[in-house]
């Protein structure tokens, strides 16, 4: 790799902006597409006749068939840069999407599932290197994260609108509709983006740390094993954080939110779209705050960051389920907060991956550590479902308070079992780096 000076502009012209704001504009509808089903997981179970180990295997393997693509878009994205893969992967959920509103039977909305899958999996790393070639070095970290909190403006929109049109229409015109703008912004994308500033005449990679902008030149970058990096502690270390952190959260916005609340606790589908509103507004709220506490304590992000995400996601968890009846509204409320944390909180795993990996097996640590989460979400799904079904709650039919209480067990063993794994990875990990004695020697 061949190092760029950087650009001498200082600010970013209009054209930059403009590629950007389509861009993540394309993004807002990648989460909109990917959160879709937990807006309208009742009718979904309902149109297929699905019991809830179904309903939970449609969010599952579109979550297994994104985490599985992570690596290998990078290398796509090195090669081609963000306009064609991000069209591409416009062109597949907007696939997915059409094969999903005619679906007439379960395995074909799983094969659907999976185009849907695929195409959101191209989407946000495509964004993150537009951001690095288009915008001056400095500014990447502000940008990227600029990115996230715009993108999750998607839940919300899959949260309201799409499910007041489904009510006020039907399923088939419903996701023949996100399927429309998927095609519209497609074209969008292949007429506005473009891979680099007309002044440079390569796609690039950027330290995000550095600012250093370096020239993609050959696979060095996605050619070290994956066992390269997972031997490093730091990158374990990472791994867990991202598995413990938000898995619980995207398991209740991706699929059983929506039945926990209306079904089990009673509540209207406004209050419960209200919840998970909160919920999405808090994580945007805490996500530039835990980001900056993160900067300002390298060497604490587990002990004063992530933990506690967990220990709060656990306590509000326990409490909701622990209540005899019906939880109060405002407890509700606090649950959506506790779990709001986890998103921001899992993004200290990158920042584990960034620090305790070199530059040219950086994208093959995020690779692992991204995996850990979905891995950990897809699990958490399933056996929801599965705890439902073995109980006879397997419908929205027969879905009940009791039969939650049960279901939402399931993620406790896997808090515990991240948190042994952080602290253990960070004993080692500070080991490795010299900040605790090794007590071998």
């Amino acid at each position: 790799m061949s190092q760029v000076p950087r650009s001498p502009v200082s600010t970013p012209e209009w054209r930059a902006w403009l590629v950007w704001s389509v861009g993540v504009a394309a993004y807002v509808l990648a989460i909109t597409n990917r959160t879709s089903l937990g807006a309208v997981g009742v009718e979904a179970a309902d149109r297929f006749q699905a019991d809830a180990s179904t309903l939970a295997l449609f969010a599952v393997v579109q979550l297994a068939v994104y985490g599985g693509m992570q690596i290998p878009i990078g290398v796509l994205l090195d090669r081609y840069g963000s306009r064609p893969i991000m069209t591409i992967g416009m062109l597949l959920m907007a696939a997915g999407q059409l094969t999903m509103a005619l679906s007439p039977s379960v395995g074909i909305a799983i094969f659907a599932r999976i185009l849907l899958g695929a195409g959101d999996a191209a989407i946000f790393p495509a964004v993150l290197r537009l951001v690095a070639t288009w915008f001056p070095a400095q500014r990447g970290p502000i940008m990227v994260q600029f990115t996230g909190i715009v993108g999750q403006a998607g839940q919300l929109i899959a949260l309201v609108p799409l499910a007041a049109l489904l009510h006020a229409t039907t399923w088939t015109i419903t996701f023949g509709s996100i399927a429309g703008l998927g095609v519209l912004f497609a074209i969008l994308v292949a007429l506005i983006i473009r891979n680099h500033p007309p002044e440079r005449n390569a796609d690039v990679t950027v330290n995000t740390d550095t600012g250093v902008i370096r020239v993609v030149t050959s696979a060095i970058d996605t050619g070290v094993g994956i066992r390269a990096a997972w031997a490093h502690p730091g990158t374990r270390l990472a791994f867990w954080s991202h598995f413990t952190s938000p898995f619980a959260g995207t398991a209740f916005i991706l699929l059983w939110g929506m039945p926990f609340l209306t079904a089990a606790q009673g509540l209207d589908t406004a209050h419960a779209a209200g919840i998970i509103s909160v919920y999405v507004i808090a994580g945007m709220v805490l996500g530039p705050v835990i980001g900056d506490l993160s900067r300002r304590l390298p060497n604490y992000r587990s002990m004063a960051l992530v933990l506690p995400a967990v220990g709060v996601q656990m306590l509000a968890w326990v409490v909701v389920i622990a209540l005899p009846g019906p939880a109060p509204l405002w407890l509700l409320y606090i649950l959506a907060v506790a779990l709001a944390t986890g998103g921001p909180a899992s993004m200290i795993a990158f920042d584990h991956a960034r620090t305790h990996n070199p530059s040219h097996r950086l994208s093959t640590a995020t690779g692992v550590t991204n995996a850990g989460g979905f891995i950990a979400a897809l699990i958490a799904i399933f056996l929801i479902g599965l705890a439902l079904d073995l109980q006879g709650a397997g419908t929205p039919a027969t879905y009940s308070l009791d039969a939650f209480r049960i279901a939402f067990l399931m993620p406790i063993p896997l808090w515990v079992l991240g948190v042994v794994f952080i602290l253990i990875e960070r004993k080692r990990t500070r080991i490795r780096i010299g900040l605790d004695p090794d007590p071998r020697r």
